[in-house]
């Protein structure tokens, strides 16, 4: 029996994502979609989730897909209606908040779901297993992309809580700690925060692994041109180059796999089987490396950014 889904904010990571993911999944059928501003198409919509919960009584599970200052009362709110939760990343706003859920996930008996999205991209595995046979000495992250293109007209991403430019580097982060095999620190940080907003554009993170290897990690929202997702690990036995956003590997400079974007349906065939055995799965590994950025940060004013 498919799970019945609600989708709560219909903008664009819902559809050029989500959308066309549910579509490939089997075991799970969107049908209702709640968004204050847009209509879902062949199902019934809703001008919040309220609503939504009160019209479709069967609902089995809820996608949360709206800024992530919005997502943990949504989460709440489903979640004591008992239905399960897929939150698309960040997981929330707060370390704190994501641990509350977690607990109320538990107490409800139902699923609840942080979507790591990158984590999924097709090469992560490999690496990750490539990693585990040797030891670590070095790890540099370049995570430069445009935000003109990937959140246009969007502008609670730079309001408190938005993340800035580490909406996108959660991404570079949820990867470093799905591949590296112990825990990671934040040493420092400088934040690039133009004067104009709340949320940096722009960040430098020194961090370690637990063993000392030294992790040099750049994320810039002002990138043209082609864009860079790059995680270089420098190891006792070779060299790995993760690209593409961890759908492409080079080892010792060699591609050793290169295969399309399929992390959203993959995502997807994970929630359904989670749903099955009412599990949680929910690292906030990533979102706790930001919180740290963030609390030992530098900040660095920059220039007034029109976006």
């Amino acid at each position: 029996m498919s799970i019945r889904a609600g989708l709560v904010g219909l903008g664009k990571i819902a559809r050029d994502q989500h959308l066309p993911a549910m579509e490939k999944t089997d075991g799970i059928d969107l049908v209702a979609v709640a968004s204050r501003n847009a209509q879902g198409e062949g199902v019934n919509n809703y001008p919040d989730l309220g609503a939504m919960l009160a019209g479709e009584p069967d609902l089995d599970a809820v996608i949360l897909c709206q800024p992530p200052q919005a997502r943990y009362h949504a989460a709440r709110q489903a979640l004591l209606a008992g239905k399960h939760v897929f939150l698309e990343k960040p997981p929330g706003a707060t370390v704190s908040e994501v641990e509350a859920l977690i607990a109320l996930a538990k107490a409800q008996n139902v699923t609840l779901y942080a979507s790591w999205h990158s984590r999924y991209a097709a090469a992560v595995a490999q690496a990750k297993a490539w990693i585990a046979q040797r030891t670590i000495e070095r790890i540099s992250i370049q995570w430069r992309e445009d935000v003109r293109h990937w959140h246009p007209g969007q502008p609670w991403i730079w309001e408190a809580g938005g993340f800035g430019v580490f909406d996108p580097g959660i991404n570079a982060l949820s990867i470093l700690t799905e591949i590296v095999p112990e825990p990671v620190t934040v040493l420092s940080a400088n934040l690039e925060v133009p004067s104009n907003k709340d949320a940096p554009i722009g960040a430098t993170l020194a961090m370690a692994t637990a063993s000392g290897a030294p992790i040099d990690t750049v994320f810039d929202w002002r990138q043209t041109g082609p864009q860079t997702w790059d995680i270089a690990v420098d190891t006792d036995n070779g060299s790995l180059l993760l690209s593409e956003g961890g759908n492409t590997l080079r080892l010792d400079g060699e591609v050793q796999l290169k295969a399309p974007d399929e992390e959203y349906p993959a995502m997807y065939r994970r929630f359904v089987t989670l749903v099955a055995s009412r599990a949680i799965d929910a690292d906030i590994a990533p979102l706790r490396l930001v919180a740290d950025a963030f609390l030992c940060g530098r900040h660095c004013p920059t220039a007034v950014f029109e976006d």
